[in-house]
């Protein structure tokens, strides 16, 4: 599994895991996130059980498993937080945010001793050392109960399923041509994605953010000029096709 720094400061760093060449062929891609500090460290959306093992080793490359004090799910998809029950027994003493609409969903994939800690649908925020984290609300996008995640010191947001794209190969980290990109994100969107309404009132959110880097779960991030753009083709993209 490759692991790739997209922040780092005196306070925290950011790592983005995925794109592992040895993952079964049926298994769609997923981006991982880790942020960390000196002390602890929070996985978002820590992925699927079948991932579960290279995600683990390539986290310890980076961070003691003691450090790992959180985990987040951004909603209830087994690709996002199947892997649980075995995150359970890892880090026995960690906690989970999580949607409060998903709990007694998300408990099917195991979960003994990690801590729920569910997300009222306005959101929250949380201390991660020095970092403030805030869970951003992105309800219907595409599940009924759902939380991007926003870091204002990084200028990032995990954005979950907004923003994904499915590609096949190694494809780069980055969009690097917004209008190439498309065709690997429109369908997903059109057809995922239910309500324009919610649709619309996300982007409104979003862009009082001062955002450098938007980070989805699936596919290439957006940088720079690229957050602007996928926020403008977002806006007028007609959703809920089916």
């Amino acid at each position: 599994m490759k692991a790739t720094e997209l922040f780092n400061s005196e306070s925290h760093q950011w790592i983005v895991l995925g794109r592992d060449p040895a993952k079964p062929e049926k298994i769609i891609d997923t981006n991982q996130y880790l942020i960390k500090s000196a002390e602890e460290a929070i996985i978002l959306d820590p992925g699927g059980i079948e991932l579960f093992s290279p995600m683990l080793a390539g986290i310890l490359h980076h961070v003691q498993i003691d450090n790992i004090t959180t985990l987040f799910a951004s909603h209830q998809d087994p690709d996002i937080i199947s892997s649980l029950g075995l995150w359970d027994k890892t880090v026995p003493n960690a906690k989970l945010y999580a949607p409060w609409l998903w709990e007694g969903f998300i408990r099917h994939f195991g979960m003994e001793n990690i801590q729920y800690m569910p997300i009222k649908d306005e959101g929250g925020e949380i201390k991660l050392g020095h970092a403030i984290l805030k869970f951003i609300p992105a309800h219907y996008l595409h599940s009924s109960g759902n939380f991007n995640v926003y870091d204002p010191s990084a200028k990032i947001l995990m954005s979950g399923d907004i923003g994904a794209s499915l590609e096949h190969g190694d494809v780069p980290l980055f969009v690097d041509n917004f209008a190439e990109h498309i065709q690997y994100m429109e369908y997903f969107h059109r057809r995922w994605m239910p309500s324009n309404r919610a649709k619309n009132n996300w982007v409104a959110r979003v862009r009082e953010l001062d955002i450098d880097m938007m980070a989805p779960q699936h596919g290439r991030i957006f940088k720079g000029e690229m957050v602007a753009e996928f926020l403008e083709w977002f806006a007028k993209l007609d959703v809920g096709i089916a």
